[in-house]
């Protein structure tokens, strides 16, 4: 069995939720058998216990945003990335009493409502779109919040006037679940665009100004990612828009596959501190199926281009 083939191997040994990627992805499955698989993340493995923690007011954590991280707001992220099937009735269930019930613990804003920060308000575009709920008025809203420089910045009600890569790939994210969702307008995909731009630009981690790198914890690869920012992170945003890769994105390439170890894996890599509901079953400095399965297909697509 050649390497790459026993990697794909022990990563379909796993979780639904990481399987149907894989399928989907990796092994290029058909639509039937991947959305099978796919169908199972809401009733057994890491969709099934995350479902079955919801509180009886339809809320996570008993809290919206807080505390990090077995909230309502991010256990719904999670259940995003797992895959769990936003038709699917467990879904639908768990869906609805957050929207009748759950309030952002700023201004006691309704949950699809959204609230100031632009990087929560992504979060909640990508949320409400996924789920099917109406956000427009959060959209509307965070592209009269884009900055000249294309970024988003949570800061910026406080005055900042440059982007922050955590709050744009917050954003980004949330405007491309808005368009799979809704379908485009010109205004979003330009907007959505320049953000891009923003970040492809500063080649995903250096500034504009000086080439330094903004943060070197941006070369380690970590999940969930929850709202931070990484080089990982950022690929797999472009690698899902579809974008077109240019030189710019070389040397995040090259780290991603630098990164590659003997055995052809990806290691957990700064998890981020805080309650789980979870472990995922990894631990930092080990072998990450998320990060392997993310990596490959950035790879994949990188190498198509």
């Amino acid at each position: 069995m050649g390497a790459a083939v026993a990697v794909v191997e022990w990563l379909l040994d796993s979780d639904p939720s990481i399987r149907w990627q894989v399928m989907r992805d990796l092994a290029d499955a058909g639509d039937e058998a991947v959305g099978a698989e796919r169908s199972r993340v809401a009733v057994e493995g890491w969709g099934a216990q995350l479902l079955a923690r919801q509180e009886p007011d339809g809320r996570w954590g008993s809290g919206t945003y807080f505390p990090s991280w077995t909230s309502t707001a991010w256990t719904l992220s999670l259940l995003r990335n797992l895959g769990l099937d936003p038709r699917s009735e467990p879904a639908r269930r768990a869906v609805a009493p957050v929207r009748e019930n759950a309030k952002w613990e700023y201004d006691d804003l309704p949950f699809f409502d959204g609230e100031v920060e632009p990087c929560i308000n992504g979060l909640a575009v990508a949320l409400g779109s996924y789920y099917g709920q109406a956000v427009q008025v959060i959209v509307d809203r965070l592209l009269g919040e884009q900055m000249s420089d294309g970024g988003w910045n949570c800061e910026q009600e406080r005055g900042s006037t440059r982007g922050s890569f955590h709050s744009t790939i917050c954003v980004l994210e949330g405007l491309l679940e808005h368009e799979r969702a809704t379908g485009t307008t010109p205004e979003l995909t330009a907007a959505r665009l320049k953000g891009q731009e923003y970040l492809v630009e500063r080649r995903l981690l250096h500034r504009l100004s000086t080439g330094e790198v903004i943060d070197p914890e941006w070369t380690r690869f970590s999940f969930p990612t929850y709202y931070f920012y990484d080089v990982l992170r950022a690929l797999d945003y472009l690698r899902d828009a579809a974008a077109v890769p240019d030189e710019r994105l070389e040397e995040a390439v090259a780290l991603v596959e630098k990164k590659r170890t003997d055995d052809g894996r990806w290691l957990l890599e700064n998890p981020h501190p805080g309650e789980t509901h979870l472990d995922l079953d990894e631990s930092e400095g080990n072998p990450s199926r998320w990060n392997t399965l993310r990596a490959l297909r950035v790879l994949r697509w990188y190498d198509q281009r």
